[in-house]
């Protein structure tokens, strides 16, 4: 599906208090920067409505979220406008740049949520659960951190159980494909705005967890 350029996009994520733009400047001083003890991102986040969720259920949390498209991330920016969270800030970079924003250890959590699932084979190293990306997470991640990843694409969820079971650097705790009647996994669940349309149509959710392994 082709994203629909908004105008004036850019200019107001590059002027806009709530987005970091001089993210690499803060690498390995994330926590000096947000005062906090724990930051978790979101990687392809959309509208932003999980993380605002999110952000007002856990104020001791700095969250960010990381969207490459900026007429994408306008909506969430609109939304900070309207009902500002100090605890909550966003990124405009492809997932592909973390490693050149965030030091080894800074972040505590990362989530996934409904990816792109670029079905075509050619295109497998581009999934955010890909091994290439795995190994991008791994570089930023704190040793008692996690990573969690729901879809409700089937084939995307088997394709990332393989990567993470393959993987030398992720351990898998924790997975299900069908989220809302897994009784402990479901426990506190908060649904993106994805997760709410596709499961109203009853599709499924998958979820999965991992932690790091370093040697």
């Amino acid at each position: 599906m082709r994203l629909r350029n908004i105008p004036g996009a850019d200019e107001a994520i590059a002027s806009s208090p709530y987005c970091i733009h001089d993210g690499a400047s803060h690498r390995g001083s994330w926590h000096e920067f947000l005062n906090c003890d724990t930051i978790h991102i979101e990687i392809g986040m959309g509208k932003g409505a999980f993380l605002f969720q999110l952000a007002s259920l856990h104020p001791e949390i700095s969250y960010i979220g990381i969207e490459r498209y900026t007429s994408v991330l306008l909506r969430a920016v609109q939304k900070m406008e309207e009902n500002p969270l100090p605890n909550l800030r966003f990124l405009c970079i492809d997932a592909a740049e973390i490693t050149e924003i965030f030091a080894p250890e800074e972040i505590d959590r990362i989530y996934l949520n409904f990816s792109d699932p670029w079905p075509k084979d050619r295109h497998a190293k581009r999934r955010l659960t890909s091994s290439r990306h795995l190994a991008l997470y791994h570089e930023i991640i704190h040793p008692q951190g996690d990573l969690e990843f729901k879809t409700d694409n089937q084939d995307l969820f088997t394709f990332s159980l393989e990567e993470i079971e393959a993987s030398e650097d992720w351990n898998l705790i924790a997975s299900t494909r069908d989220l809302h009647h897994h009784e402990s996994m479901n426990e506190g669940n908060v649904m993106t705005e994805y997760e709410q349309k596709f499961s109203s149509l009853g599709n499924p959710i998958c979820k999965l967890i991992a932690t790091p392994i370093f040697s």
